[in-house]
């Protein structure tokens, strides 16, 4: 694993705009929500859009995509063959799944030998910090309101363990009074 502290700041939209066109091949969108994601993707991908409860938006995302597929299941049980997709995305998704560690596992199955998991993800503040503490104090109210969110999973040290045979992983410095309390991680992590 390599990690290392990158200096400016580097927004979840910026993010997508720089990696998703990138992506080829057939991608698996875990955790698709409303489908922001189609439109950045190449216009050639074949889109899998993951999500347990799909909305309107996410429905009308794939019907407008051709090539597209919405999946209704969890995270934790894709319902696709081993070895199937190029890329994952999985963009502030593991903060909610209830295992992230078996949807991991679950990704590993579904990427193709050399596949790629693209993720954006917030975590848990350093261990004794102020931030930290603050991160469990609200957490009762995250998991609550934000789709089961809870900000104080170690999801960068998940990611290390699922088993992948390479991880690049950064974090990021985001300014601001809610910066300091939800850190971020991007990379990618190879089957």
């Amino acid at each position: 694993m390599q990690r290392s502290s990158t200096p400016p700041i580097v927004g979840q939209q910026r993010w997508r705009r720089q990696v998703l066109p990138t992506l080829r091949g057939t991608i698996l969108d875990i955790g698709a929500g409303s489908g922001v994601s189609a439109a950045l993707l190449h216009p050639g991908v074949a889109w899998l859009a993951l999500e347990p409860s799909p909305g309107r938006r996410l429905a009308a995302a794939v019907r407008s995509r051709p090539g597209s597929q919405l999946l209704t299941a969890p995270a934790e049980r894709i319902p696709l063959e081993d070895a199937s997709v190029d890329a994952a995305i999985c963009s502030t998704v593991l903060c909610s799944v209830a295992d992230p560690a078996l949807t991991l596992t679950e990704t590993i199955r579904v990427l193709r030998p050399g596949g790629v998991l693209v993720f954006y993800e917030h975590v848990a503040a350093a261990p004794g910090s102020t931030a930290r503490r603050i991160q469990r104090l609200a957490s009762p109210l995250t998991r609550l309101l934000d789709h089961g969110c809870d900000p104080c999973r170690d999801t960068a040290d998940t990611i290390n363990r699922a088993g992948f045979s390479h991880v690049h992983l950064e974090t990021l410095r985001i300014s601001g009074v809610l910066g300091g309390l939800a850190p971020v991680i991007h990379g990618y992590a190879e089957r």
